[in-house]
């Protein structure tokens, strides 16, 4: 069932989207050379509780930190720890804030220093597409316009979309009805209603849509060895432009 949101439960998903939002920039700043992930998630540990929220990723299904970092051909879900980061990787970042009973959620894949011209492109379309979706999220636009609006600009660049995993409403709990898939035809699936908050998240190989999944159970790596990049934020559909609880303040790399 998918819960349409009233005036006070949208003021406390802003609320927790500006924290969720907030510590994505915190981990944003510290991709450098030589910093590990594991002070990543702890920056954002500290950040989000500094905020009085919780983080949402801690213990959920069992996760064991605060944000999930994926390196290069790592697409989600990369478990933080004792890893170097090195000038021309790319670093995906993936947070949640949980305050006042709501979650946010966003992400998004960040140059560590210098790094090569297809990568920052990988990096470039994978936001853009987000924006081309969000078009579509907008009342009376059924949910695929968002999904083909996403894999229709990434295809056109020659990259491709992960199938197995998508976005998701969200709200009360982390993931809620419906899912947001980042692929399909137009015209299809439940029509978009206001009060509806969706986590819309394009996730961009560079090279073939084939995943493996990491015997830690978590990490999500491209089946190729290429790149991948991630771009998420936390979507509000109202009666006209679509509003993001996620303010994605920052501009495109």
């Amino acid at each position: 069932m998918i819960a349409l949101k009233s005036a006070k439960e949208i003021e406390l998903m802003r609320r927790a989207g500006k924290i969720t939002a907030a510590a994505r920039a915190v981990a944003r700043d510290m991709v450098k050379p030589g910093v590990t992930t594991q002070q990543i998630d702890k920056a954002v540990y500290d950040f989000i509780k500094s905020q009085g929220a919780t983080p949402s990723f801690l213990h959920y299904n069992g996760y064991p930190a605060s944000v999930c970092v994926s390196v290069n051909d790592e697409i989600i879900h990369g478990i933080p720890g004792k890893r170097v980061l090195q000038e021309g990787d790319i670093v995906s970042v993936d947070v949640g804030a949980y305050i006042g009973g709501f979650h946010g959620d966003c992400a998004g894949t960040y140059p560590c220093g210098k790094v090569s011209d297809e990568a920052m492109d990988l990096i470039r379309v994978t936001q853009q597409s987000f924006f081309e979706g969000m078009k579509f999220a907008r009342e009376g636009y059924r949910l695929s316009d968002i999904s083909h609006a996403i894999q229709e600009y990434v295809e056109s660049h020659g990259y491709s979309i992960v199938r197995e995993y998508v976005g998701h409403g969200i709200g009360r709990n982390m993931h809620e009805a419906p899912e947001v898939p980042n692929y399909g035809k137009p015209g299809h699936g439940i029509r978009l209603l206001r009060g509806m908050t969706i986590a819309v998240e394009p996730m961009v190989n560079a090279g073939s849509a084939a995943i493996r999944q990491m015997p830690d159970g978590w990490t999500v790596k491209t089946a190729d060895g290429k790149y991948a990049a991630h771009y998420e934020n936390t979507i509000l559909i109202t009666a006209e432009e679509p509003e993001l609880l996620t303010d994605a303040t920052e501009s495109l790399v």
